[in-house]
């Protein structure tokens, strides 16, 4: 009898939990909603349509606020399938898409990241190489392929992302990774969470390990190139760069540990089962938020004077001062060198 009010109270402490995160994650969707949408499609108006000369930080940043607007504006079907009780009205088509533009969003952005911080890498160690080469056409070409690479990668949720009617005919959006409508099989479980394992870890290293430690091997190089160079004081665009990798790094990193610690779950474990019926809604939440950051990013940091209007704000954000002024000086450093020589 003790064993089961033992239980009777874990039920009644992670349903209350559960009820009261459900909620908190209702808010937090919406919010990421209406800020997502509207200024990720500020960002695409400016970018795409109000911006005459297209740079290729205009071509990064375009791309991220794409990503980010699409998977915003499929959020109000996560909204309605939380405060309908997890009951899923939208059939198995959207279904699919739902969880895989969301990882679509996720790749895309990741690896968009890590280009900026290999173009940003190149333009530090190669300032004029990069002056030349360096086209919007190519990073045309390098933001297609970085999509093509984030659809494939993601591609697994369209596969394994199903739906269910249970017993009090709610209809379930799910993971159906053993791809069978009968759990009773030990076969079929082992199948299930062999597949579920091997997704997270795929999640896991090219969503964020891998990306992430190429992101700060990438900056490592560019600080110390800037510190040799004795230039303590780095343009708005670049600051801009570094503030969209740490948000997104603060955004999703969260999300990944309890990934991972998702893995190990036991019906036995209560407290760290408790810890997932907390962290998990949170994390993912504040995963999601992360799609709203970048244009108040864009707007917010650097800035001196905050009368200006958005389409400057934007503009200063997407610049190309920084480049343009070290492949100005390795150019007038070897110009310098060339006289010298001919002088002598």
């Amino acid at each position: 009898k003790e064993d089961e009010g033992l239980t009777s109270s874990h039920a009644d402490s992670y349903a209350g939990l559960q009820r009261s995160m459900h909620l908190l994650s209702i808010v937090i969707y919406g919010i990421a909603c209406l800020l997502g949408v509207s200024g990720n499609g500020l960002v695409i108006w400016i970018a795409g349509f109000k911006m005459k000369k297209k740079t290729v930080n205009v071509v990064w940043f375009l791309n991220l606020a794409i990503a980010d607007f699409v998977f915003t504006f499929f959020l109000p079907l996560s909204i309605a399938y939380t405060a309908l009780g997890f009951h899923w009205p939208f059939g198995k088509l959207l279904c699919k898409l739902n969880s895989a533009v969301a990882f679509l969003n996720m790749f895309a952005s990741v690896f968009l990241l890590t280009v900026i911080s290999m173009d940003r890498c190149a333009s530090i160690v190669h300032p004029v190489w990069s002056r030349k080469y360096r086209t919007t056409k190519l990073a045309y070409a390098v933001a297609l392929v970085t999509w093509v690479a984030a659809f494939i990668i993601s591609s697994p949720y369209l596969v394994f992302r199903d739906t269910a009617v249970n017993s009090r005919n709610n209809t379930s959006c799910y993971n159906n990774f053993a791809l069978s409508e009968d759990y009773q099989l030990e076969e079929t479980r082992r199948l299930w969470k062999a597949r579920h394992k091997a997704m997270i870890i795929a999640r896991f290293l090219f969503g964020f390990l891998l990306p992430f430690s190429v992101i700060v091997v990438c900056y490592s190089i560019v600080a110390f190139r800037l510190k040799r160079r004795r230039l303590t004081k780095s343009t708005k665009p670049f600051r801009i760069i570094i503030a969209v990798t740490t948000s997104f790094f603060l955004c999703y990193f969260p999300y990944h540990v309890f990934s991972l610690l998702e893995m190990s779950r036991t019906p036995a474990n209560h407290e760290l089962n408790m810890a997932l019926y907390l962290g998990i809604p949170l994390a993912s939440s504040l995963a999601f938020f992360n799609s709203c950051m970048n244009p108040i990013l864009y707007v917010f940091v650097g800035q001196k004077k905050f009368r200006q209007s958005i389409i400057l704000a934007f503009e200063g954000a997407f610049g190309e001062d920084f480049v343009l002024s070290l492949s100005s000086r390795r150019k007038s450093r070897t110009v310098s060198q060339l006289e010298i020589q001919t002088n002598s």
